[in-house]
């Protein structure tokens, strides 16, 4: 049993959390008329963090000794990391141990139940709707009808029995009902539902508590990462308020630092590559009219959002966006709470109402860029858009190769094996004709079968379950590189950077080049290889400069040599 102190803290941080509301999500139901209304979401994502433990203990079988080594490593930290937190929390170290490697075996076999990624890549045979009577008929474990009356009472949403709900990985549910129904049906099993259930609501809260408990975690993070990387106390600090206040905090970025010229130069930019991409569809041999001009549709429905939302610049909305957060100058972790509190009261409230397309899911303080299937906009954040990465004076060959391709590579997403599922509404439904469906499906084996045959720190990658990256990867350089010529046709030759031996043609590729520099360990490389959706920055490099005629062309790469291999891969 847990220790009397360590229940107590559990205790305290159930009833923060209860007070925070359920982390349920609310999404964009698919398959209706657009605007689609939202609907609950329920995922398998959550239940076996904070390690993947299907990499760690249900391949070791099939993997090289070395990878299973590492594997039983991160076993190892990721219970040492457990126990020193269950300690801190008042338990006894031996019995800690006991209670930690149960509540360990239990996340593992829920890891176990888990599709295999290469499974989850059709969205199309994952998605099932039905109502919460249908799924306590599925689970009957818990009352769906009493947990999700207690999850919307924030918000005074009241859920019947014939509420309709969207579930993702049904299977995994099926399982998952026959593992808990297991468990529950004698009282060591109970209790170890109970300690997981503990675990997982101090997990969530680690971040928030004291030094010690941050500094538990460090062995863990080691174990994956290879590297000793300590707490920086100003980017924590950073990163809590940036998670907490996001557009507050993006108010004063955008004021204090940010060039407002770049804005209006990238949505200039943006606005050429998606004409660019829109005018390629039509010289697609694969794809058949009706489907390219349905192609064509989505790309002028596609939304770009640039830089910021456009509210933040005015402080009396900011403070109406956040007027109900109350914080204190020394309750860190309540503030925290109340932090979650906010978010998902704001959260359910979007239950019923059809999604809104301007809404940012990014911190403009963020160095990224995403693409949403869902709502059909692609978003570039304002701290993308400063050097390195892109400035106003910079040659347009740098600004293309780097941040065009950024932007080609979220417009292609539109497009790859996950976002052709989805409509210029959002909905996830079938607008490719069967034989458009086949074609891409043939080209895309080559893109498989490429980086299928790439290696890192000893380990193959997986064409499979990067494909999405890999085809946005390869049409956004491209769709960028003829963005640039129709940029230089329409304005003016660049001169020539001083003491600079390379043609702009050239420059465009190695701007591109660099924004995946990066130094790495072996461990995390291969962890990488595992587990991520993006191929290695090395190989998001190769790949894609491989497969281009224009970059064979301008630095004159022989035929058939590693560079410039024949056939070569493409789509977009």
């Amino acid at each position: 049993m847990l220790s009397a102190p360590f229940q107590c803290a559990v205790a305290s941080a159930i009833h923060s959390f209860q007070r925070a509301g359920s982390k349920l999500s609310v999404k964009p139901k698919k398959h209706e008329n657009f605007p689609p209304r939202r609907s609950a979401v329920a995922t398998p994502s959550g239940f076996h963090r904070p390690t993947n433990h299907r990499h760690a203990t249900k391949q070791n079988e099939k993997l090289p000794s070395r990878h299973a080594t590492h594997r039983r490593l991160i076993l190892d930290a990721c219970l040492s990391y457990m126990t020193k937190v269950g300690v801190l929390l008042g338990g006894d170290e031996n019995a800690t141990t006991v209670l930690m490697k149960d509540i360990l075996d239990f996340e593992t076999k829920l890891a176990e139940i888990t599709l295999p990624d290469e499974e989850k890549m059709d969205q199309d045979k994952i998605y099932e709707k039905m109502t919460i009577s249908d799924l306590q008929e599925l689970m009957p474990f818990i009352h769906w009808t009493h947990y999700f009356n207690f999850a919307f009472n924030n918000v005074g949403r009241k859920i019947s029995a014939s509420e309709v709900v969207v579930i993702y990985e049904k299977d995994y549910f099926v399982k998952l009902t026959e593992l808990v129904t297991k468990y529950l049906s004698n009282p060591q099993g109970r209790e170890t539902l109970i300690n997981y259930a503990t675990w997982t609501v101090v997990r969530e809260t680690i971040t928030y508590l004291s030094t010690p408990f941050r500094e538990a975690k460090e062995v863990l993070d080691e174990a994956i990462s290879g590297s000793e990387d300590k707490e920086i106390r100003w980017a924590t600090c950073f990163s809590a308020v940036d998670g907490g206040i996001t557009f507050a905090l993006n108010a004063m970025f955008i004021r204090e630092a940010f060039k407002g010229e770049s804005k209006s130069m990238a949505e200039s930019m943006v606005d050429k590559i998606k004409q660019v991409f829109k005018e390629n569809l039509y010289h697609i041999e694969w794809m058949d009219p009706e489907t390219r001009e349905r192609a064509a549709e989505k790309v002028d429905s596609l939304q770009e959002m640039i830089g910021y939302p456009d509210y933040i610049k005015y402080p009396d909305q900011v403070d109406e966006e956040y007027k109900d957060l109350e914080f204190s100058e020394i309750d860190y972790f309540n503030n925290n709470m109340n932090v979650l509190q906010y978010d998902s009261r704001r959260n359910m409230k979007k239950l019923d109402l059809p999604p809104n397309r301007t809404e940012w899911m990014m911190s403009a303080t963020d160095e990224n860029a995403y693409y949403s299937t869902s709502l059909n906009h692609i978003v570039i954040t304002a701290a993308y858009l400063q050097p390195p990465f892109y400035d106003v004076n910079y040659p347009k060959s740098i600004n293309y190769g780097v941040m065009g391709s950024v932007m080609g590579h979220e417009i292609s997403h539109a497009f790859d094996d996950s976002g052709r599922l989805y409509d210029e509404h959002g909905n996830l439904n079938q607008w490719w004709k069967i034989s458009t469906i086949q074609n891409f499906e043939k080209l895309s084996q080559c893109f498989i079968d490429q980086y299928s045959s790439f290696e890192v720190a000893g380990t193959k990658l997986n064409g499979k379950t990067t494909l999405g990256e890999n085809l946005s990867d390869c049409g956004g350089l491209n769709v960028a590189y003829q963005a640039y010529q129709k940029w230089l046709a329409e304005n003016h030759k660049e001169l020539p950077l001083p003491g600079v031996p390379l043609t702009h043609n050239q420059l465009f590729f190695l701007a591109y080049a660099q924004l995946e520099c990066s130094v790495s360990t072996p461990e995390k490389l291969r962890s990488a290889a595992l587990t991520q959706t993006h191929t290695v920055p090395k190989y998001r490099v190769i790949g894609p400069v491989s497969n281009s005629e224009d970059f064979a062309r301008e630095f004159k790469c022989r035929s058939n040599s590693a560079m410039n291999p024949q056939p070569k891969c493409k789509i977009w």
